[in-house]
């Protein structure tokens, strides 16, 4: 039944997505199990296995497994956006405001959930610090690029209405006039900028695969870009180490001038 599923999946035209052909198996697997709940053991061996998932307090419950019906998705490689697009995009903007939003994807690295966040006590402009809530509400503290700072302490001194409440960046005109930017408006004034700009891969996670890639290829340790990205695992950090063979052959060009010490001499 489910075998089946899928191959009609993979037979349409156009072809969905892999990801999208493994949301709706699970969906399809989720209501069997559901309808047919004695069925399911003996018609589709995938939903016979069960795992028994630990907690904290070392007790657990039953959970029933994926299906094992899954179409292989390709590993998906995050693009940079480059120096002429990053250009392009910040010259749309006219607001302090608008401008440290993209800052703080950019030259921070945040989260388009962590900038929303951000309250007025997260940020100290006289350290050039920021503490950012990242998955999980853990603080961590990032230092703040100059340019960010200027934007920051424009905004705040001329742009942000009084009486705002704790919020950092909140909207400046209409009726939500001082209240908290929404990921819906954060979505709306990125959609906005890539009309206008013609920059269509400007996307907001995509000024944090662009920070990240930038901090590789400037040399940056690994364990330092997890923490700059507020990253749990550092393998999730590891997608941004893609560099041409090209700065393969510079580092090593440089590493070997840096750290290597002269080859003894041979006596004969």
């Amino acid at each position: 039944m489910l075998p089946d599923y899928v191959r009609f999946q993979a037979g349409q035209q156009p072809r969905p997505a892999p990801a999208t052909i493994n949301r709706r198996t699970i969906v399809v697997g989720c209501a069997l199990r559901n309808e047919f709940p004695d069925a399911a053991s003996t018609t589709e061996p995938g939903f016979s296995h069960f795992y028994w998932l630990r907690s904290s307090l070392g007790c657990g419950r039953f959970r029933p497994a994926r299906s094992r019906f899954r179409v292989k998705e390709p590993k998906r490689i995050p693009t940079p956006l480059s120096v002429e697009q990053v250009a392009l995009f910040w010259a749309g903007f006219r607001t302090a405001r608008d401008l440290a939003i993209v800052g703080l994807m950019l030259l921070q690295g945040l989260r388009s959930k962590e900038v929303i966040a951000l309250n007025l006590e997260d940020v100290q402009l006289a350290e050039s610090r920021i503490y950012v809530h990242g998955k999980g509400n853990k603080p961590r503290p990032l230092p703040l690029a100059s340019e960010t700072v200027h934007l920051l302490d424009h905004y705040m001194r001329l742009e942000r209405p009084a009486g705002c409440g704790p919020a950092l960046l909140v909207s400046l005109k209409g009726p939500a006039r001082g209240i908290r930017i929404t990921p819906a408006g954060l979505r709306s004034l990125f959609r906005y900028h890539r009309c206008t700009s013609g920059v269509s891969g400007a996307h907001p996670h995509r000024f944090r695969h662009t920070f990240a890639s930038d901090m590789v290829r400037a040399g940056i340790s690994l364990p330092a870009l997890m923490q700059l990205t507020g990253h749990a695992n550092i393998s999730t950090t590891m997608i941004y180490v893609q560099i041409s063979p090209r700065d393969v052959m510079e580092q090593y060009a440089r590493a070997v001038a840096q750290r290597l010490q002269p080859l003894p001499s041979v006596q004969s």
